[in-house]
């Protein structure tokens, strides 16, 4: 497809890297070298960051963990964040980094946009951030989304990818009847009940989500990602038991490509989805706006029936969340009458604080730019000129880390742990399993720190989100900062 417009310029093949990540899960731990680690502590972390340090200690006082949410939990303790500019993050220490986590994927733009910020700014002069009722950028935003994304024929605005996500299951079980939902294995589905199944990791079904008990799962199963037999094996299963709603997929692969999948895979959900009368429902909460404008379904060609929206529909701002969908489907939104004369079921759907002016404006201002800039090509050209540097370094340190792109979306998997899977049919296996991800996940947080400490901030050391705002300057930067760890990784054994 050579870009034109999207983020990918050559689709990644999901066998060959899937056959490097089964490799990299049997081989021994590679990580920072523990005399390095400690370097890294005492001579940038409590040198360097002390306000930091300090501030997160007091935290925990009154905060449990110390902070807000889960992205900022990092070892040897989080960095208290006070700019964010551009492809930079500035902390309250006066330290620098290259923002490569981007507050999880929303700021593709670049962190506080001029453009966007001057929308906000006038409208915090004239309206102010909510009002409860009705804004003209609420229309101005669903049209924008309809306009850019062929299958949103209808779209609505809501608080979080979470709250979407939730919402997309109530409109499904009342459009077609049935009772059951398949999500994809290892994917992020938001954390309401019946979807915080099989997270990360497939096959843990209910094991990652501690305090939901096991009969809200009743209705809910994963099926593993890139298999179409275990799908259609279990949409099948489900004929006997209430049918299939939905089928939700991560068209990029789960946790946002970790484990990547075919395109032939996204295409067959599409097909099987149909086949047994459940909607398909394709969460482009990270994919959305950033693999191109009409989103990863529409470089795959697919038409969902439902999209889950997040993350930069509101340009960084909260309030990021949204569902839309074919107009019968999204008719259970909305109250009356269909076109032949029936009642239409409305599904519970609230949120006080979606859709307010505040985000409606970013998330419209920010797609406009999008758009001008040609932001998603030129991110996903950064993300493959990060990735080609990042494999050449680990080839020359003589590494088993794998690094792969979906477009500006890019995985540095230096230990594996979410390439493990659970498999039931063998329950002593679980154990190891767990045990096996524990320990890579220390050494994860490990080499994390170390490339915090040259300057770059990741999302817990293994993803890296490119924005339009780097220069290929920059990116070279950045690759040398990676190889100035890699330079100092041995075998955790050693």
């Amino acid at each position: 497809m050579a870009y034109n417009g999207f983020a990918i310029d050559e689709y990644l093949d999901a066998n060959k890297i899937t056959k490097d990540l089964n490799e990299l899960i049997t081989k021994p731990v590679y990580s920072i070298r523990k005399d390095k680690l400690e370097e890294y502590v005492s001579e940038y972390f409590d040198k360097k960051c002390p306000k930091s340090k300090e501030m997160i200690t007091e935290a925990k006082t009154i905060i449990p963990g110390g902070v807000q949410h889960n992205l900022a939990f990092n070892y040897p303790f989080p960095i208290v964040i006070t700019k964010a500019e551009g492809n930079k993050l500035y902390d309250i220490d006066g330290n620098w980094y290259y923002d490569l986590l981007q507050a999880g994927g929303p700021t593709i733009l670049g962190s506080n946009d001029p453009v966007v910020k001057e929308a906000v700014i006038d409208l915090l002069n004239t309206c102010g951030p909510s009002t409860g009722l009705f804004h003209e950028y609420e229309y101005k935003l669903a049209k924008k989304i309809s306009e850019c994304v062929p299958s949103v024929e209808r779209f609505r605005m809501l608080g979080s990818g979470t709250e979407a996500c939730m919402c997309a299951l109530r409109i499904a079980r009342l459009k077609t009847g049935k009772k059951n939902v398949l999500k994809m294995g290892g994917a992020y589905h938001g954390w309401s009940d019946q979807l915080a199944y099989g997270m990360r990791i497939p096959g843990t079904k209910g094991l990652q989500s501690k305090g939901v008990p096991n009969f809200v799962f009743k209705h809910t199963d994963e099926f593993f990602p890139n298999d179409l037999e275990d799908l259609e094996r279990k949409l099948k299963r489900n004929e006997l038991f209430g049918g299939t709603a939905a089928v939700y997929i991560e068209p990029i692969g789960p946790e946002s490509g970790t484990r990547p999948v075919s395109k032939e895979f996204v295409q067959g959900c599409e097909r099987l989805a149909h086949k047994y009368g459940a909607l398909l429902v394709c969460d482009e909460v990270v994919s959305g706006f950033r693999i191109g404008l009409s989103g990863a379904q529409g470089y795959f060609g697919i038409n969902p029936d439902l999209t889950i929206f997040g993350k930069i529909i509101a340009g960084g701002y909260p309030g990021a969340g949204g569902v839309g969908g074919h107009a019968d489907v999204m008719a259970h939104l909305g109250a009356g009458l269909d076109a032949s004369g029936k009642k239409i079921s409305k599904a519970l759907c609230g949120g006080t604080m979606a859709a307010t002016p505040i985000s409606c404006v970013a998330g419209y201002t920010a797609i406009c730019e999008i758009e001008k800039r040609n932001a998603c090509e030129v991110a996903g050209r950064m993300g493959d000129r990060l990735t080609k540097g990042i494999q050449a370094s680990i080839e020359k340190h003589n590494l088993p880390f794998v690094a792969f792109n979906t477009g500006s979306i890019c995985h540095l998997d230096s230990v594996g742990t979410m390439h493990f899977a659970i498999n039931w049919k063998k329950p002593w296996t679980i154990p190891n399993v767990l045990k096996q991800t524990d320990i890579r996940r220390v050494e994860m947080e490990h080499i994390g720190a170390a490339y915090m400490a040259e300057g770059i901030v990741t999302l817990a050391g293994s993803r890296l989100y490119t924005s339009a705002a780097y220069t290929e300057k920059d990116i070279d930067d950045v690759i040398e900062r990676f190889d100035r760890v890699f330079a100092n990784c041995v075998r955790v054994d050693d």
